[in-house]
Order: structure tokens, then sequence, then C-alpha cells
């Protein structure tokens, strides 16, 4: 076993035990230093030293995404700049973005959880880390670069973008891991076909490690069977520190889809998304993290409105740190069409039934004088398009029906050319809503 994982496997009783030194320690570091969380506090009448057990961190108020942007660039930063030594921003879709100030043993805290969940994958210092995330500000390329040198992999940081050059990269240099979005990966999967690349015959590609946004268990089969690769889900936020806040074992991947949390770090909670009220292990609610060893911009009960449950329990890997629901939604990505709920990825599952169809799709919301219209605009495979008027309506119609079994509604189902809707070498966009 990789001497990264010892933490894996603490006993609860000393996990906790350490999660409740760590928590007195950051409230009251955050207390003293970020005046929003000061003035909260008080407004509630709470004070460091009211934090007796774990279960006092309920009494805190929760930090959310608007926080950050309302307090941009600095306010809610604890550190001094001299202690600084990475920023790192999201982009939002309104107003200005988030940045999130790192101290050096923040990024020693987030490269230890990365490596881990590398370790946790089955990734060793013999393979060749491909990192296809992007660079920069965002979190995710240098999240799994750190993580991947940690462990001793070579790393061979591509970045996203320049398909054919990675593709070529992956062969000449042995590729065994590769980390980018699974949308992107699709889309690898796309060029490698049209250039006539077999994953098994022409690469070593073993891993997929795949993250930055919601994907199904039809996704990973159609990856896994496509490729011949392992796909390992990989989970975090700019926000908490990003990639590397929990990641999937064998177990979890095969038996129970979910992933570990490395709660020495990141301090999970499940609240009611309508009540605020925390729910005991094993109810879905909304998920928040408390960041128990970042300085620069700790984090308090911090609202990521991804929506999960958390299980107790020894899994059967032998590791002791809890495993949350994969995400598959989130409160704020749903769409509220004729009041219905909908998320994107029961699209997905619904297009993943219907092998004549790719699972690239595009959610087009309209407003018109009566009901709002839904159209979802899906892609034909290669060897199922044709000419043929009647039989693109019965493909017409077995899509239509296999995602209004799954969503409740009558979508329009509009049939497009293969490789017609836009790719992303980033996070992709899959809906238009053109109501706000």
């Amino acid at each position: 076993m990789n001497p990264l994982s010892n933490k894996d496997f603490t006993p609860v009783e000393e996990l906790k035990n350490l999660q409740l030194e760590k928590l007195r320690r950051i409230i009251d570091y955050e207390y003293g230093r970020v005046p929003l969380f000061r003035r909260r506090c008080d407004e509630r009448g709470v004070k460091p030293s009211d934090v007796g057990t774990l279960e006092d961190l309920a009494k805190f108020p929760f930090m959310v995404k608007t926080d950050l942007r309302d307090e941009y660039p600095m306010g809610l930063t604890a550190a001094p700049l001299g202690e600084i030594v990475r920023f790192h921003c999201s982009s939002g879709t309104t107003g200005k973005p988030i940045c999130i100030p790192n101290t050096r043993g923040d990024i020693e805290v987030w490269a230890d959880a990365t490596a881990r969940a590398l370790a946790m994958f089955g990734v060793t210092s013999g393979d060749v880390l491909q990192v296809s995330y992007g660079y920069g500000l965002f979190t995710g390329g240098l999240g799994l670069h750190y993580g991947g040198e940690l462990m001793g992999c070579a790393v061979l940081p591509t970045s996203a973008g320049n398909t054919e050059k990675q593709l070529m990269l992956m062969r000449d240099l042995g590729t065994t891991a590769i980390a980018c979005t699974p949308s992107y990966f699709l889309y690898v999967i796309d060029v490698a076909k049209k250039l006539g690349i077999d994953f098994r015959r022409d690469t070593r590609l073993r891993h997929g490690i795949f993250g930055a946004e919601p994907w199904t268990d039809e996704m990973r089969a159609k990856i896994e069977d496509s490729t011949g690769i392992t796909a390992h889900d990989i989970y975090g936020l700019t926000e908490i520190s990003g990639p590397g806040v929990a990641a999937s074992c064998p177990y979890c991947e095969r038996s129970c889809p979910g992933l570990h949390i490395f709660e020495d770090h990141y301090y999970p909670e499940i609240i009611d998304p309508k009540t605020l009220e925390p729910l005991p292990d094993g109810e879905e609610g909304e998920l928040v993290f408390t960041t128990l060893d970042r300085f620069g911009t700790p984090m308090i009960r911090y609202r990521t409105r991804d929506l999960t449950r958390l299980h107790t329990g020894r899994c059967e890997c032998g590791r002791t740190m809890r495993v949350m629901d994969r995400i598959r939604n989130r409160s704020d990505d749903m769409l509220i069409v004729h009041g219905v709920n909908l998320f994107p990825s029961q699209v997905e599952t619904a297009l993943l039934s219907v092998p004549e169809v790719e699972p690239h799709y595009q959610i087009i919301l309209t407003p018109t004088e009566n009901l709002d219209l839904l159209e979802i605009k899906v892609e034909i495979r290669g060897e199922a398009f044709s000419d043929n008027i009647r039989a693109l309506e019965e493909l017409r119609k077995k899509v239509f029906y296999a995602v209004k079994q799954i969503i409740g509604l009558s979508p329009k189902i509009t049939l497009v050319e293969p490789g017609s809707l836009p790719r992303s070498e980033g996070k992709i966009r899959r809906v238009i809503d053109n109501r706000r």
C-alpha cells in the first residue's frame, strides 16, 4: 500500500478527535481574521469557544458562492499577502469571478489529497499521467499535476485542446492514465476514431480520471466499453480546493457508486436545502464542506449546491473515510419546466439507452405565449444516419419515448447529423435557457 494512503484507514474515533481539534482551530482562526464571518457569528450569538463537539458546527453560519463574489477579490482571505503563494479563480456566469488565495500549506494539503486519490485508483509511481484538464486559473490541471508529482508519476501536462497532438503524445510517451472532464474524453474518443486509433491496440492507457462535471453510470460504461480503460471519479470544487476532495475506490466504483471524502482535510455535512437543518447520514440533501486545513481562504460550512448523501461504515477496501453518493444533480442545475424538476443528467441517461444515438445533446428552452418549449437536439450515430425519412421518424419516436419515460415531459426531439453539435475541451454547455 502506498504510504500516502495510510491516513485513509484512520480508526473512526481517532479521526473524529482529529477533526474536532482542527475544527476548533480553523473556526478560531477564521473568526479572528475574516470580518464577514465574525459579524455573522456575532449576529447568531456564537463564538469559537462554543465548539465542544463536531455537532456544534451546526450553530455556525453558512458560506455561499455569492460571499466570494461580494467580497472579491480578497475580502475572505484570512492569511496575510506575504503568506499567499498562488491564486485560483473560477469564472462565474454572472458578475465577477471568485478568487481563492492559497498559502504554501494549502497547496501541500491539496496535493496530499489528490495524490491519495490517485493511489486509490491504483495509479503508482510507474505510471505516465497525462493531465488534460485546463491549466491556469482553473484548479483542475495544477491539482492533478501536483498530486501526480507527489505520487511520483511522470506527468505529461498537455492541458486541454490540440487533441490530435494529445493522442500522438499518448501513444509515443506511453500514457497510462489520463485526467480530464468526461465530456472532453468523449471528444478524444471521437477524434481517435477518425484517426483510426484503437485505445486497446495502440495505447497503454489503463486509467481515466474524470471530474469537474456530473456524469452518469451509463457514460462510465460507454467510456469503458469504447476504450478498455477503468473510469474513476474524482470530485472537487475551487471554493474548497479543487479536485481531490473525494475519490472513488474500486469497491465504490462497482458495488455502491460513490466516493470516499478525505475527511481529515474536508469535513462534510448534509443539510436540507429548504430548511437548512442538518440531516443524518443516509438521507439525501445538499452537501456542505468545512475546510479543516486551509488557511489562505478558509471555508466554514460552504454550501456546494451538490445533492448527495453520506454513508457510514467500513468500506470493503478498509477505508474509514465516509462515502458520498456520486454527484448526479445539483440544486442550482435543476431546471423547472412546466412545473416539473428536470436535471440534464436525466436526459443523458435516457439517450444512453438508445444505441442509435450519441450521448451528445443540447437542451434548449424557449418561452412561448403558452408553455415553454423544451427541445432536445440529439446526434445520430454515424452508422445509424440515413436519408430514409421513415427510419429517421421511427428513431425520433424511440428517443422521444426513452426521454419521456425518465423525465415525465414531452420534449421536441430534433435529430441532427453526427458531429454537428458543439464539442467542448473544457466543461461542456448542455443547456441553452432562453427564458433567462
